[in-house]
């Protein structure tokens, strides 16, 4: 991985875009980064770290403290990083969460974190992912190397690189399981350690199961006596043993059921013969009793038999009467219709005389039928006339109103010209008021900005004040400041001749001048000495001051600047004139709207006036057309009506009306014609009972009835048919079913005695009894045996269960216990221990090699995997070989220089040993953050040379170090610097 440019924004202590320019330094490999204590050195690495896993190494708080101090409120923060991984060139950048001004509604608001991630194609970056959690989903793939691991082999960050060497084992335990990832170690311990528990679990519960199986088989056995002559006592301990007695008890209750089955079938065969014959007795007893049976009921059907002949001539009488219903029932009707007719021709008669008197309904009825004709036509004439005086009324009524209407119109049309001119003159007016709008907004808009900026302006006069009273205090605090530097070298150079006096012996030379004579040494001083701390720090205090004083300097003239442009474009007016001259601007803007308002609406009433005068027009024109229309039509209905009322008065006669005339006639039509088929009604009904009436008569003589009235009474309804018919049938039925039961029961009951019942009865019952006991006793030995078989089955397989159980449980208890440390490990090292032991085995040898050249051979690191105490882990010790003594040491026991040194050459070998782990990434950029001043000058070329040995393949490595040796040594340099107003500016050098 290479890094190729950073640019820093609003991040840190940098505010305005600082950019890095990490290929610049390619061909020096090795480039030192300086500045001043605070000037931001390590905030460069904690933005490549930002950009690349959104955190920092040196905070908990992550981003909260980013974003710069010096940033104003709108300014922004991003961070953009630049670099290769592999043979893809990407582009990370990243801003965390911080408030700005909101864009509307005044007051602040949250700007989220974003991140997005871009690859350059050749010809353009193309966008990768644009939300944080993609960018960091891609980024660990392309990577390789969490922020851990990152931070720990790359950026070798202030104070961090040696907590490595310095460590205690378990926190080198923490920081290796964190590089490595090992937890799933200790998981895999924690499942085995989880299967030998369950496991213990399942033995007890396999074991537990065997010996309640044999204990439920061997209270069995003795609840059932099976134990046999055996007296020896069997250990609850031997379940083998216990077994074998159970097996031979289960061979005693097999034979049991043996002689069970034997009993239980003779029982059955002695049962099933006394069932036969109770049987046979039961059969000859039933037959016995069915014989009586028959006899009593062939008794009772001859009893019945006469009142069976007196139905047997009743339906066949009944059957001979059916063949004369249909003729009494045709003679019946007839009779009744010719009732029906004559009482109908006689009431028609009776209503014609009423009204007609002795004249002939035929003949009225023929004279009333043409008379009717002619009537009809003239009612509708009636009926014409109505509708046309009807039509003459309206008409008139049309008229009347068509002639107002006219009137209306003309009246309407004569005012409209005055209308017109009236509104005339009044959009006019309105017209020349509105012209003004533009010109009143205007000046409106104006005394809105110089009163916006006048009430700014008094805003801005007591910020002023204050400001100017801040910068006039911080200017007397610098010079006080500078007063006492002043003073404090005055009296360092006052006090420097004491000293040297104070120095010099009696016979040597003077540092000064070189005199061996001394006849007027300088008095020493009477206050205490002033050394170089106390000017530095004095120093810092005037530079302080002095950086307090450009900044309220900065502060006064910003507000000065605004005071005097919102002073400026107030036009020199004070907010209460000019809030007076808005107002009335205002007004005047409002009624200039109005006017403008009033034109619109004149001008619209004024084409509305022409569309109602030119509508108006219309109508009237459309009236006046109708009058004429309606006049004509109505001389034409006068004329038409003179012609129908004439011919209705003759067909009217004397009635009042030609519909009342036609409805007299109509009734007298009616009666006529009800009396003429009446007539033709009864004539028809008489020949039709002349008919009926004979046909029954020659129907009669042919049968054996001698009149209609027997024939009559003899006739029966089909229920009453079919009820004497199956009276009769079941009757003979009945007869001759009995008739043959008898003879074969008389038949089948010769020599069989009633009293041989008992005896067989009894018999079968003492053999049913045999059979139940024998049955019971054969399915309890069955079901003993059946048992014991089943428990027998089931210990068996337990014990097999148990055995395997066994042999699984050795197997996972030995595992478990190695993997977790104990016996038989005799290392009492778990199993991640050992995995990261091994790493740090190949950590300390990768090491040594740079160690070796850092420490001109002397130090050796020294992986011991000697056994803690107290239960601490082991397998993770770091010891230190001097070659000096050849004896281990502590790392604790190194002075700061070596500590540095082996802490680094151990870092180093960390770095070379995770990136093999992350795929074998290559690292093209390192960073180390401080520790270089605790060297001496051989020992600090010894390590710079071994980081110059880093720049084998085209490496990179900054340094960031106050030591002034390394600024001789390393000409390329990436300096930071404070400026006066407080926010930090990188520049590079030497390049």
């Amino acid at each position: 991985m290479k890094l190729h440019r950073l640019d820093l924004t609003g991040f840190g202590p940098f505010r305005e875009t600082q950019t890095v320019d990490f290929d610049a330094f390619d061909g020096h490999g090795v480039f030192l980064i300086s500045g001043r204590t605070g000037a931001g050195k390590s905030s460069i690495l904690d933005g490549v770290s930002f950009a690349l896993y959104g955190s920092v190494p040196r905070y908990e708080g992550g981003e909260r403290r980013l974003r710069s101090d010096h940033s104003f409120l709108g300014d922004p923060t991003e961070v953009v990083l630049e670099f290769t991984q592999g043979e893809r060139r990407l582009r990370v950048t990243r801003a965390p969460e911080y408030e700005r001004p909101a864009k509307r509604g005044g007051g602040m608001t949250v700007e989220p974190q974003r991140a997005v991630l871009e690859e350059w194609t050749g010809d353009g970056w193309l966008g990768l992912a644009a939300k944080p959690r993609e960018v960091a989903q891609f980024l660990d793939e392309i990577l390789g190397l969490n922020a851990q691991q990152f931070q720990q082999v790359i950026l070798l960050a202030q104070n961090k690189f040696s907590r490595f060497l310095l460590a205690t084992a378990a926190e080198r335990q923490s920081l290796l399981r964190t590089l490595f990832g090992t937890r799933r170690f200790e998981r895999y311990e924690e499942e085995l350690e989880t299967r030998r528990k369950a496991l213990q679990r399942e033995l007890e519960t396999a074991g537990e199961r065997v010996r309640t199986l044999l204990g439920l088989a061997e209270r069995l056995v003795g609840q059932r006596d099976l134990g046999g002559n055996a007296s020896e006592d069997i250990p609850a301990t031997d379940l083998a043993r216990r077994r074998d007695a159970v097996a031979a008890a289960g061979e005693r209750a097999r034979y049991r059921v043996e002689t069970a089955e034997r009993a239980r079938d003779e029982a059955e065969a002695a049962a099933t013969t006394a069932e036969r014959v109770l049987s046979v007795a039961l059969a000859h007893a039933e037959r016995l009793a069915a014989l009586d049976v028959a006899r009593r009921e062939w008794a009772q059907l001859d009893a019945a038999r006469p009142a069976i002949d007196a139905a047997r001539t009743r339906l066949r009488r009944a059957r001979e009467a059916e063949a004369l219903r249909a003729p009494l029932d045709a003679v019946a009707r007839a009779e009744e219709a010719f009732r029906v007719a004559a009482e109908e021709e006689r009431s028609a008669y009776e209503a014609w005389n009423q009204d007609a008197g002795d004249a002939d309904p035929a003949v009225a009825l023929e004279t009333l039928t043409g008379d009717i004709a002619r009537w009809t036509e003239a009612l509708a004439d009636e009926e014409q006339a109505a509708v046309a005086s009807a039509t003459i009324e309206s008409l008139a009524l049309d008229i009347e109103a068509e002639t107002e209407r006219l009137a209306t119109f003309d009246t309407q049309q004569a005012q409209i010209p005055a209308e017109r001119e009236r509104l005339e003159r009044a959009r006019d007016a309105a017209r020349t008021d509105a012209a003004q709008l533009p010109a009143a907004e205007a000046r409106q808009v104006e005394l809105r900005e110089r009163l916006a900026a006048a009430r700014e302006a008094a805003s801005l006069a007591g910020e002023l004040e204050n400001a100017e009273r801040a910068y006039l205090a911080a200017s007397e605090a610098a010079s006080q400041a500078a007063a006492e530097v002043t003073a404090l070298l005055q009296r360092r150079v006052a006090d420097r001749a004491g000293e040297l006096a104070a120095a010099l012996v009696d016979g040597e030379p003077c540092a000064v001048c070189g005199s061996t004579s001394h006849p007027s040494p300088a008095s020493a001083p009477q206050h205490p000495a002033i050394d170089d701390d106390a000017v530095a720090r004095a120093e810092e205090r005037r530079d302080a001051a002095r950086e307090a004083e450009h900044a309220a300097a900065s502060i006064a003239r910003d507000v000065r600047e605004r005071h005097a442009a919102a002073a400026a474009r107030s036009g020199g007016r004070d907010v209460a004139a000019l809030t007076e001259e808005e107002a009335v601007a205002g007004e005047q803007v409002r009624a200039r709207r109005e006017a403008a308002a009033e034109v619109e609406r004149l001008d619209a009433r004024r084409a509305e006036l022409d569309e109602l005068a030119a509508a108006a027009a219309i109508e009237r024109d459309r009236v006046a057309t109708a009058l004429a229309e309606h006049r004509e039509r109505l001389t034409g209905l006068r004329a038409t009506l003179d012609g129908l009322q004439s011919r209705i008065a003759e067909a009217r006669g004397d009635s009042a009306s030609v519909a009342e005339r036609l409805a007299e006639a109509a009734n007298r039509r009616d009666r006529a014609r009800a009396c003429v088929r009446a007539a033709e009604r009864r004539a028809e009904a008489e020949r039709s009972l002349a008919s009926a009436t004979a046909d029954l008569a020659e129907r009669l003589d042919a049968s054996e009835f001698a009149d209609a009235a027997e024939a009559a009474a003899a006739l029966r309804d089909d229920a009453d048919r079919a009820r004497l018919d199956e009276e009769i049938r079941s009757h003979t039925d009945a007869e001759a079913g009995v008739r043959a039961r008898l003879l074969d029961l008389e038949l089948r009951t010769v020599d069989v005695d009633a009293a041989e019942v008992e005896p067989a009865r009894a018999a079968r019952d003492a053999t049913g009894h045999a059979r139940a006991a024998a049955i019971a006793a054969e399915r309890d030995a069955r079901s003993d045996a059946e048992r014991l078989g089943e428990l027998l089955s089931g210990i068996d397989a337990a014990r097999e269960g148990l055995r395997e159980l066994e042999d699984q449980a050795a197997v996972v208890t030995r595992l478990a216990d190695t993997v977790a440390g104990r016996a038989p490990n005799t290392k009492k090292m778990d199993l991640e221990t050992f995995v990261l032991a091994a790493e740090l085995e190949e950590i300390v040898a990768a090491a040594n090699l740079h160690l070796d050249d850092m420490s001109a051979g002397r130090y050796t690191l020294h992986h011991s995997d000697a056994k803690a105490s107290h239960g601490r882990a082991s397998g993770l010790g770091i010891d230190v070989l001097d070659a000096h003594t050849g004896k281990l040491r502590s790392p604790q026991s190194l002075s700061g220089g070596e500590t540095f040194l082996a802490s680094l050459a151990l870092a180093l070998g960390l770095a070379e040993v995770v990136t093999s782990r992350a795929g074998g990434i290559r690292l093209d950029t390192l960073f180390v953050d401080e520790g270089f001043g605790s060297l001496d000058p051989e020992t600090l070329d010894l390590a710079m040379r071994t980081l110059d040995a880093l720049r084998a393949g085209g490496r990179t490595v900054g340094v960031i170090s106050h030591v002034e040796a390394m600024k001789e040594q390393l000409a390329a340099r990436l300096v930071v610097e404070s400026t006066s107003e407080g926010p930090s500016v990188i520049r590079q050098d030497g390049l």
